[in-house]
């Protein structure tokens, strides 16, 4: 999402994609729920400057994680544009496809955990 919304607005949306979440997100979510992931946590559809709406974001390591279906496959200018500006917020942006979730989550996991390490910003 990239639409500028009122608090209120971007609250009920970001509940209404919780509550809709992709098999490929909820599979996401059960490993990086509960601290699961060297102990950080993430947490799901959160907003970053009333602008955006990350997967999932760890506040702690300053990772955000975004998990592409085939919707993406046709915005790859839209998606680099927006990557641009979260990035520049010193988030940085990883994508997985639904497929690389799907069929092979360890590498997934493996991935965002090198990510992490050394990514600590406060204890």
């Amino acid at each position: 999402m990239s639409t500028k919304r009122s608090s209120h607005e971007l609250k009920m949306y970001r509940q209404s994609l919780r509550k809709n979440m992709t098999p490929e997100e909820k599979k996401l979510w059960y490993r990086l729920n509960r601290r699961q992931v060297d102990g950080f946590r993430f947490r799901r559809q959160h907003p970053i400057a009333s602008r955006f709406i990350l997967d999932f974001y760890c506040p702690e390591a300053g990772i955000g994680i975004e998990v592409d279906g085939s919707i993406h496959n046709f915005q790859k200018d839209q998606d680099r544009n927006r990557q641009k500006v979260i990035e520049s917020m010193g988030i940085r942006l990883l994508r997985f496809t639904n497929e690389e979730i799907e069929d092979n989550i360890e590498e997934v996991i493996n991935t965002i955990r090198k990510e992490l390490i050394g990514k600590r910003r406060w204890k």
